[in-house]
C-alpha cells in the first residue's frame, strides 16, 4: 500500500519506480501490460507526472504507460551539482529509455517535454512509433525555429517575466519559493480550470518545491531560456526522414498564454503536414488539467486508429 501522502489523497495511486541510470534517482510511473506498445508521457515546467494522472488511468488497461519525472521535478531527485539545461534532460531521458529498453514509443509531450521528447526522437528515431504534442513544441531542426521561439517570447507573460527577473537578479529568489507561488505560476502560464484547486491539488504541485534547494529544476529551465543555455537537438537527415513518416497528432489549448498556437503549431505542421490538429477552446497551457477527458479520448482514439 502506498502511503496516502504520496498518492495525494488517492488522486495519484500509481506505484513509484526509480532508476539510477541517468546518474541520479529518477522517478517514473510504469503502468499497464509490459508487452504492450509504450506511451511515454513527458511533462514540463513546473509540473511532474501528476499532470498525466487521468491519461494514465484511461490508457493503462491496454497500453504500457511510462511517465518519468525530469530531474528536479516531482518524485525525482534534485542533485545540487548538475546543470538543468534542455540537453541535460534529453541525456537523462535517453539513459532511462535505454535502461528500460523502451520501443514502439508513442511520445506524449507537454511544454518542455516537447523539445526533450523530440531530442530523444532525433537520437533514436527507430524507437518512436507516434508523436503527440499536447501544448508541447516539436523543435526538429526547422529553419524558422529560433525566429518562432523569439517571436513567442515577445508576447508571452511567462517569458517576459523570466527575461526581466534574470536582468534584475531576482529569478532564483522568486522561483526558489515555488512551493508558495505555484498557483500564480500556473495561472500566469495559462491554467483555466479553477474548479480543480483544492489543498490536495496544490500540495501535489507545490510540495516538491519545499525549499530553494528543491527548486533547481524549475530555476534551471527558466534561467536556460534567459541566458541562452538550452540547446535544441537537431536530427540528422535519416532521423528527420524517419520521424516525418510517423503518425502524429497535435492537441492545443488555445488559451495558452505561454506557448501561443500561432507560433508553435507551424513547427508541428511543418513536420507533419497531414496530421490532425485539435484546438481546444476554453483550455489553456495545461490542457491535461483543463480538459483531461477530451485529451485522453483524442489520444486513445488516435492510437487505436494508427
Amino acid at each position: 500500500m502506498i502511503p496516502s501522502h504520496e498518492t495525494f489523497g488517492g488522486s495519484f495511486p500509481y506505484s513509484p519506480h526509480f532508476s539510477n541510470a541517468p546518474g541520479f534517482r529518477m522517478h517514473y510511473v510504469d503502468e499497464g501490460p509490459r508487452d504492450a506498445d509504450v506511451v511515454l508521457c513527458l511533462h514540463g515546467e513546473p509540473t511532474w507526472g501528476y499532470l498525466f494522472r487521468h491519461l494514465i488511468a484511461a490508457l493503462r488497461g491496454v497500453h504500457r504507460v511510462v511517465v518519468p519525472d525530469h530531474m528536479g521535478f516531482g518524485k525525482s531527485a534534485t542533485p545540487p551539482n548538475r546543470s538543468y539545461w534542455l540537453q541535460d534532460h534529453i541525456d537523462n531521458l535517453e539513459r532511462l529509455v535505454l535502461a528500460l529498453d523502451l520501443r514502439n514509443i508513442t511520445l506524449v509531450m507537454h511544454d518542455f517535454g516537447g523539445p526533450t521528447g523530440m531530442g530523444l526522437a532525433a537520437r533514436h528515431p527507430d524507437r518512436i512509433r507516434r508523436v503527440i504534442s499536447a501544448n508541447g513544441p516539436t523543435p526538429f531542426g526547422q529553419a524558422d525555429l529560433v525566429e518562432r521561439v523569439t517571436a513567442n517570447a515577445r508576447v508571452s507573460p511567462w517569458f517576459q517575466w523570466i527575461a526581466q527577473a534574470e536582468k534584475d537578479g531576482r529569478l532564483e529568489a522568486v522561483l526558489g519559493q515555488l512551493g508558495f507561488n505555484i498557483l500564480s505560476t500556473l495561472k500566469l502560464n495559462g491554467f483555466e480550470n479553477n474548479a480543480l484547486i483544492t489543498d490536495t491539488w496544490l500540495s501535489a504541485y507545490g510540495s516538491h518545491f519545499a525549499n530553494p534547494a528543491d527548486c533547481l529544476g524549475a530555476i534551471g529551465w527558466a534561467k536556460g531560456f534567459a541566458t541562452g543555455a538550452h540547446r535544441f537537438e537537431a536530427p540528422d537527415a535519416a532521423a528527420d526522414r524517419a520521424i516525418r513518416t510517423q503518425p502524429a497528432l497535435a492537441i492545443w489549448g488555445v488559451a495558452d498564454r505561454t506557448l501561443h498556437a500561432e507560433h508553435f503549431l507551424p513547427l508541428f505542421t511543418a513536420l507533419f503536414p497531414k496530421a490532425p490538429v485539435h484546438r481546444l477552446e476554453g483550455a489553456g497551457h495545461y490542457c491535461l488539467e483543463d480538459a483531461p477527458d477530451k485529451v485522453a479520448a483524442l489520444i486513445a482514439q488516435f492510437i487505436d486508429q494508427t
